[in-house]
């Protein structure tokens, strides 16, 4: 028999050999990823991530394939190697933006998260926290690490062995704290000793991450004071001393900037002998940088009262002075900064003022406008509420550029420029220089800005430099006064406030005033004022001061004029004024045709040089063009003082600057006969020796001029209409001058006595009343028997029917008087 043969037995029919698939196509592997093996996932996943990592064009072409979606599954795999590598993919991936914004919407976050548990390899803690750094630039994101509870576990993995899971980890935790809130937790978990612990790692990467975000926790005043705790100040400062970790120094310095912030911290630093050090170390630095953010951190740290003490001891005023020579402009721009906020501190402000002045005058003349913008707002808080400083800048011979700054491209410059030199027009010499260069011209282009600093320094820069008459002209002639009153229609208050100040400066003489008055400034300061919003004090006194420097107008406005308005040349009376009305110049005036309106009735008790007069026997010349030429004949500059008419002698107290008649274009002839009536009036009663005998006498001579007295049931018979209308037929004019009329009226009557007792120094008002009533109100004080000085009672003067009569204000005579 043969032997007998052993059959081999056949695998079994439901399981398939093992086969080796080679694929060139990134589709056909994303289709694995939905295998239910184990090892083709982990295989799959591999190959994914080593296409990822050759190029954003792959990452790009497996979100299209959506890799994304299926990797998304297997974070939360059973098998740690598929988990592992799923999460190598999104780690290379997540740099993209495209990517990010996915895994935003697959809200990934929770699922990394789980990743960095302890027991997971360090692969995995790799990448996820890779893949966490990427997203947390997100704000979403931010909220939803903090909310699952991802800063715990990546403050945990500082400690790792992995030098690329720290640096993942803490720059996650860097973009995380710059939430404030974040700042908050991190401090809880106590994440300053790892961090400083990072800072004597051997990777210059992982070093530089942990003091970025140091300096940004810092910020906060109860990391400060844990840091002090943690004596991370000797930490820094040592960095700061080694010369070999120069490419920290930057950063560290940025932190212990944050600590000069706090006072407590501060003094600590002070104690230890750090502070002296730190600015040792910064004294001697060349680097730009270094420089730079040293100046900035005190700047910070100077805003605090306390602190600038501290460093006024440590005398940084050397320190910043030296800064100022730097040949960086951003390290001169943060040491002027720096010197800004030492100005505070009132030692710092004389140190920095006499030795740094002329430095700073010295870079007003620099090409770069950032440079000249913070040089010129640290001469603004030198010279402000500080003579000394303002005398150095003037000794410093700033003045000059100072001026040429006010034409600078950016407003801040502009602005401060304008207040360096407001500050020095305190002084007079400086004053007087100043606008010896022009400051009104200069001012007419920051008057016109769109940048509200830049108006309301220029508005108070004017009312400055306005006290001064030739400064005023100036503003005038240059067309400065237009944009200044163009500021009172400004929303911003302080712009308004300031504009408000400067016309109730420039207000204060009469050729100004009515150059405001003629560019509207009246009318919208009476608008102004009606707004209880807008209203305030300069606005009221602006608008009584234009009222006070031009009486024509005034009067026609407000129908009242005080003791205190004394009326010069140049006043005419048109009449009340409609509400709305234009207000006429008397140059106007004259222009208009003969008409049947009332007269315009005008006071010139002035010659005009030049000008030989025919002086007709108790007629005054004719007002008009036309009779103007044929009664006047100029003559040359030849003309002799004694040759003008022996009845122009000042017998009146010296009272406001009069309009400059011969200026104007149209000039009002001289009123002879009321030269003649202030003259004889002045001889006649000036010598009287009471002030009730002074105006009894006046009202009497008035009377006399104007018509005599008028019995008052005769008064409808008085026909001063017809005698005025005959004036202004002869004159051909509607202006006919006071002393022309012979029979006058209430208001004419109430003028000449106000004008006459304005030239002779009798007190007395100007009231206008209706249907051409006026009256002058005086105030005489009484003796009682007993020799008391009782309070003075005013009276009206009665200059109509018994002429000389005083009636009692608020009597039934005097009240019949007014026609009330």
């Amino acid at each position: 028999m043969g032997k007998k043969v052993k059959k081999e037995e056949s695998p079994p029919k439901d399981v398939f050999d093992p086969l080796l698939i080679e694929s060139k196509t990134p589709a056909t592997v994303v289709l694995m990823l939905s295998s239910p093996e184990n090892e083709v996932l982990a295989k799959a996943c591999d190959a994914l991530y080593k296409f990822a990592s050759k190029g954003d064009e792959n990452k790009v072409i497996l979100l299209g394939l959506g890799a994304l979606e299926h990797l998304y599954k297997l974070l939360s795999h059973e098998d740690s190697l598929v988990r592992r590598n799923a999460v190598m993919v999104f780690g290379i991936m997540a740099s993209n933006h495209d990517v990010k914004k996915l895994l935003s919407e697959l809200d990934v976050t929770n699922l990394l998260i789980s990743q960095l548990a302890p027991e997971e390899d360090v692969v995995t803690h790799e990448f996820a926290t890779l893949c966490l750094a990427h997203m947390a630039v997100e704000y979403t994101t931010k909220v939803k690490i903090f909310e699952q509870g991802g800063l715990e576990p990546l403050i945990r993995l500082l400690g790792s062995p992995d030098p690329d899971v720290k640096k993942n980890s803490l720059e996650c935790i860097h973009l995380l704290v710059q939430d404030f809130q974040n700042r908050a937790a991190v401090r809880e978990l106590n994440v300053i000793p790892p961090l400083l612990g990072l800072l004597e790692s051997e990777y210059p990467v992982i070093q530089l991450l942990a003091l970025q975000t140091l300096e940004v926790i810092s910020r906060d005043r109860e990391t400060r004071i844990l840091l002090g705790q943690n004596k991370a100040l000797d930490c820094l400062l040592n960095i700061l001393e080694n010369n070999e970790l120069s490419d920290l120094h930057i950063e560290t310095l940025a932190v212990l900037g944050n600590c000069l912030e706090d006072v407590h911290t501060l003094q600590q630093i002070q104690l230890t002998g750090g502070l002296k050090k730190l600015l040792s170390f910064l004294e001697f630095s060349t680097v730009p940088d270094i420089q730079k953010n040293a100046a900035k951190a005190i700047t910070k740290a100077a805003y605090d009262s306390e602190i600038r003490k501290i460093l006024h001891w440590e005398e940084v005023e050397k320190f910043l002075l030296s800064l100022l020579d730097a040949n960086n402009d951003g390290v001169k721009v943060a040491a002027s900064q720096a010197i800004s906020a030492m100005c505070e501190n009132i030692d710092s402000k004389c140190v920095l003022g006499l030795q740094g002045i002329p430095q700073l005058v010295r870079l007003l003349s620099s090409d770069n406008e950032e440079v000249k913008e913070s040089v010129v707002t640290a001469l603004t808080n030198l010279t402000t509420a500080s003579p000394k400083n303002a005398s150095v800048v003037a000794k410093a011979k700033g003045i000059k550029p100072l001026m040429k700054t006010l034409n600078a491209q950016r407003d801040g410059a502009i602005s401060n420029a304008i207040a360096v030199l407001t500050n020095l027009s305190l002084q007079e010499p400086f004053r007087s220089s100043i606008q010896s260069h022009g400051i009104m011209n200069a001012l007419v282009g920051p008057l016109r800005s769109t940048n509200s600093q830049v108006q309301s320094k220029a508005a108070f820069a004017v009312a400055a430099f306005g006290c001064d008459a030739d400064a005023r002209t100036e503003l005038r002639n240059v067309g400065g006064l237009g944009p200044l009153v163009e500021l009172l229609h400004s929303k911003n208050e302080e712009v308004r406030r300031n504009a408000c100040w400067a016309v109730m400066v420039c207000g204060s003489e009469e050729q100004t005033a009515v150059e405001l008055c003629r560019l509207g400034a009246l009318d919208i300061l009476e608008e102004i004022n009606l707004s209880t919003k807008h209203k305030n004090k300069f606005s009221e006194a602006a608008l009584e001061k234009l009222l006070d420097n031009y009486l024509s107008q005034k009067y026609s406005r407000m129908g009242y004029l005080s003791p205190s308005n004394i009326i010069t040349n140049g006043f005419y009376d048109c009449g009340q004024v409609k509400h709305g009305g234009k207000f006429l110049s008397l140059e106007e005036l004259s222009k208009q045709e003969l008409t049947d309106r009332r007269a315009i009735i005008f006071i010139n008790a002035k010659p005009q040089e030049n000008v030989v007069v025919e002086k007709v026997q108790d007629a005054s010349p004719p007002v008009s063009r036309k009779a103007s030429r044929e009664k006047f004949v100029r003559k040359g500059k030849g003309k002799k003082e004694e040759e003008k008419p022996k009845e122009v002698i000042q017998v009146t107290p010296t009272v406001q600057e009069e309009i400059n008649l011969e200026n104007s274009h149209w000039l009002p002839p001289p009123d002879f006969i009321l030269m003649d009536y202030i003259n004889n009036a002045s001889r006649v009663i000036l010598p009287l020796t009471t002030t009730r005998e002074q105006i009894v006498a006046l009202a009497q001579f008035v009377a006399d001029k104007m018509g005599g007295s008028v019995e008052r049931e005769q008064l409808h018979n008085f026909c001063w209409e017809l005698d005025m209308s005959a004036i202004e037929f002869e004159l051909k004019s509607n202006i006919v001058p006071i002393g022309k009329i012979k029979k006058g009226t209430f208001y004419h009557r109430a003028l000449l006595f106000k004008v006459i007792a304005d030239r002779i120094g009798i007190g007395c008002s100007l009231v206008r009343g209706k249907y051409n009533r006026a009256w002058n109100e005086v105030h005489l004080v009484e003796h009682s028997p007993k020799g008391l000085l009782l309070p003075p009672q005013a009276y009206i003067v009665d200059l109509m029917f018994e002429p000389g009569c005083l009636l009692k204000q608020g009597t039934a005579k005097a009240d019949r008087y007014k026609f009330i």
